[in-house]
């Protein structure tokens, strides 16, 4: 009698824990502003960029190498995988909205990753690079056809 009731006090527990787990899963996920990414750039799409060109506040830099070709509006182009090297080129206030792109993704993520690791806390990278701005309909200046 004493190990049913036992029994029964185990399992009411650990349908009581595992509901709780359950509730507290579901709570809401914390946003992350546009440029306050913290340990990690913000991502946006090339439509994004565009409304953003329109009254550009930031630094568009092209990080893909070799060259081939930038969006309108680029201030400077910097390998992807020197961009520590480039200190004196960057702003620096380390909160400055940059935006970087490549031609794919993959080399403005790691330019993306670097500049957060160096402690800039506003960096933006445009996912799928001039490949999707060409996709979109928009143009590229110097772009080899």
């Amino acid at each position: 009698m004493i190990a049913k009731e036992l029994l029964k006090k185990k399992v009411y527990f650990a349908l009581l824990f595992l509901a709780l787990l359950v509730i507290a899963g579901c709570g809401p996920a914390t946003a992350v502003p546009e440029g306050s990414a913290g340990s990690n750039p913000t991502l946006i799409t090339v439509e994004e960029l565009n409304t953003m060109l329109e009254n550009k506040d930031f630094i568009l830099i092209n990080v893909h190498i070799p060259y081939q070709g930038e969006i309108p509006g680029t201030d400077m182009h910097i390998p992807y995988n020197e961009i520590e090297k480039y200190t004196d080129q960057l702003p620096q206030d380390k909160d400055a909205k940059i935006v970087l792109y490549c031609r794919s993704g993959p080399m403005s993520a790691a330019a993306s990753k670097t500049l957060v690791e160096m402690g800039y806390t506003n960096v933006i990278d445009v996912q799928g690079g001039m490949n999707a701005w060409k996709a979109a309909g928009y143009e590229l200046l110097g772009h080899p056809e």
